[in-house]
């Protein structure tokens, strides 16, 4: 008798494709075929991450210096070069160097720092042939700036008053102007100017250039450099011709620390980026000078202070009240635990806030100075 229960069918085995197989299926795959696996929703990402263009080979490196603003340094001119060069000395490599001749570039300047204008073998003290040729050259200039400097938010111009290339820089502020706005940068351009010594006065060519330059950047946030004064305080401390050099140097660290230490925190009172952007971007004249207190027992410290750095400017004394003032104060933490010291400090920090509209202000502790270290800031003069 045959049973009634039917046997039970076997389940059908699809075969299971092995790792090996599959990864050889894919790279078979087209590109096409291929992109089709993945989510579209996400096709964006690969497109914002391609990979970066190469840089530049005639981009310059970045700046070594410690500073709270991206800044570049250009001279214009001899004067201007030269002051430049000690910007690059302390590891600002973005630093670049214009002129219409060959003949005045410093020595130890890497060609890559300097750029020659075409078109004249210098200009010979005439500003009018000095602003053609810079006008003239202002496409150039500009594109120099994008393809060495790159990105900077701030553009420090050094020219040096009497000559016929640096007396004309203005001409080429258009240009300047017109490269930070192409890299969105948030800063201006600040002019730094030398004036010429009483004996270089003299000669009306130089005295007449000399003053044109004062009258092309006077609504330009600028800081005017005295020869005369600058010369005044190295006498007997410096050769005769190692003048100039020192004073380019002591000034370069001058502006250098005011950058660096807007930079940097302090437990006490910070005097940030912002702050400093605020004093730059005012327009008119600046005076910066520092002094160092070694006895911080005298009673008028703010006084003695504001004068003091007053008195070792390199630049003239200021003419009428400030718009925005700085007063950086570099101690030890011995002064700054002592209450009595500190009681003195707030005093001096109100003594110049009487003297300029809105005071930025900082302390900072350093080990080994030689007494209390002030620099001071006076814009919009």
């Amino acid at each position: 008798m045959a049973s009634s229960v039917k046997s039970a069918s076997l389940p059908t085995v699809f075969p299971v494709p092995s790792r090996k197989n599959k990864k050889e299926e894919e790279i078979k795959m087209s590109g096409k075929q291929k992109e089709s696996l993945y989510d579209d929703d996400f096709d964006f990402v690969e497109a914002y991450d391609e990979d970066p263009a190469d840089a530049d080979e005639r981009m310059l490196p970045e700046n070594e210096a410690v500073s709270a603003i991206s800044c570049a340094f250009i001279g214009i001119g001899g004067g201007g070069g030269k002051l430049a060069k000690a910007f690059l000395d302390l590891g600002f490599n973005k630093t670049l160097l214009v002129n219409t001749t060959e003949k005045d570039q410093p020595a130890g300047v890497p060609e890559e720092h300097f750029l020659l204008i075409p078109g004249a073998d210098g200009v010979g003290k005439d500003v009018a042939l000095g602003k053609d040729v810079l006008g003239d050259n202002g496409a150039l200039v500009e594109d120099s700036l994008r393809t060495r400097i790159g990105k900077v938010d701030w553009l420090f111009v050094l020219a040096g008053g009497g000559g016929g290339t640096g007396s004309a820089c203005v001409s080429l502020h258009a240009s300047l102007d017109r490269y930070l706005s192409s890299v969105s940068a948030i800063g201006n351009v600040v002019y730094i100017a030398t004036k010429p010594s009483a004996q270089e006065l003299l000669n009306p060519t130089i005295a007449s250039n000399s003053e044109l330059l004062l009258k092309d950047i006077s609504s330009y946030p600028h800081i005017v450099l005295d020869n005369e004064r600058q010369l005044q305080l190295l006498r007997g401390k410096v050769g005769m011709l190692g003048m100039y050099p020192a004073a380019n140097k002591n000034f370069a660290k001058l502006i250098a620390q005011v950058l660096k230490l807007a930079e940097e925190t302090s437990p006490i009172q910070t005097f940030d980026s912002k702050d400093l952007e605020k004093c730059l971007s005012s327009p008119g004249r600046m005076m910066v000078g520092s002094t160092v207190i070694r006895d911080v027992s005298s009673r008028d410290l703010g006084s003695t202070l504001y004068q003091g750095c007053i008195k070792s400017s390199p630049c003239p004394a200021p003419a009428k009240r400030s718009k925005t003032g700085v007063m950086l104060l570099v101690v030890t933490p011995e002064m700054a635990a002592d209450p009595d010291v500190s009681n003195k400090i707030e005093a001096a920090f109100s003594y110049v806030g009487g003297r300029t509209d809105t005071l930025f202000s900082g302390v900072y502790l350093k080990d080994r100075l030689p007494g209390l270290i002030a620099i001071s800031i006076l814009g919009g003069m």
